[in-house]
């Protein structure tokens, strides 16, 4: 026997933003378990093609984990059914042999439809240039001991800068807020020496940025980290708060 596995895909088609979308079924046969999720897509997609078939659209990069392009709610859960796994990472022997396997796109107003599974997340490029970067001069670049930033702080600085933007926090909250996203990238500054200057203002800009795109609020249900693919903590959302509140006072 082969071990190679026979599969159910319900997936969603969708033309465009404008267009209506619905679940379209297809069969994925003989499927290596040892398959990423997006090569077992591309062994769909190259048999649709063979018979002439629209190709199913997702958007992947570097299938290493790093990019966060591989955005799919898979059987209801962003990324799928792994913990801290993206689903270019995310491989069949996850799965069983004969399992229906929901395949959908991220769903927040703030991310519109491409085509079937892709969708426009220039959201979030919106919220990173209104505040998601040192301006300031900070001089040359010292040796890394010059500047004394305690372990701690420093580790926790660079575990924000670990996310990867893939909106999978957005699709996990049932509000599409965006808070753990902006936290992150606000908390990896606001940590650093060369991030304070600018710290509340940086804030402040970013989470209006992020409301004037459309995505819901903070209700705290911690969905976001749980399906967070990089574990970002919702620490981070209590500091951004925190120093948004600071910006509002300084302002009054």
């Amino acid at each position: 026997m082969s071990g190679n596995m026979n599969l159910t895909l319900k997936v969603w088609r969708q033309k465009n933003s404008n267009t209506p979308g619905k679940f379209v079924t297809y069969k994925a046969s003989e499927i290596s378990p040892d398959m990423s999720f997006l090569e077992m897509l591309d062994v769909v997609n190259e048999d649709m093609v063979k018979k002439s078939e629209d190709p199913i659209q997702f958007d992947h990069d570097c299938r290493e984990g790093i990019c966060g392009m591989c955005s799919l709610v898979i059987n209801g859960e962003p990324h799928g059914p792994k913990r801290a796994t993206t689903t270019c990472q995310l491989h069949m022997r996850s799965f069983n042999d004969n399992d229906t396997i929901v395949i959908e796109p991220w769903r927040a107003a703030a991310f519109p439809v491409v085509k079937d599974l892709s969708v426009n997340r220039s959201a979030f490029d919106r919220i990173q240039q209104a505040g998601g970067y040192v301006s300031v001069g900070t001089g040359g670049v010292p040796d890394a001991n010059e500047i004394a930033i305690p372990k701690v702080i420093a580790d926790e600085a660079f575990n924000s800068a670990e996310c990867i933007g893939c909106g999978a926090c957005v699709a996990a909250c049932k509000n599409a807020s965006a808070m753990l996203f902006v936290s992150a990238k606000v908390s990896q500054y606001a940590l650093l020496p060369q991030g304070q200057p600018e710290r509340y203002s940086r804030a402040e800009a970013m989470v209006l940025q992020m409301d004037e795109e459309g995505f819901g609020g903070c209700t705290n249900t911690y969905a976001c980290e749980a399906q967070c693919p990089k574990e970002i903590k919702v620490t981070n959302i209590a500091r951004m708060n925190r120093d948004f509140f600071v910006a509002e006072f300084i302002k009054s």
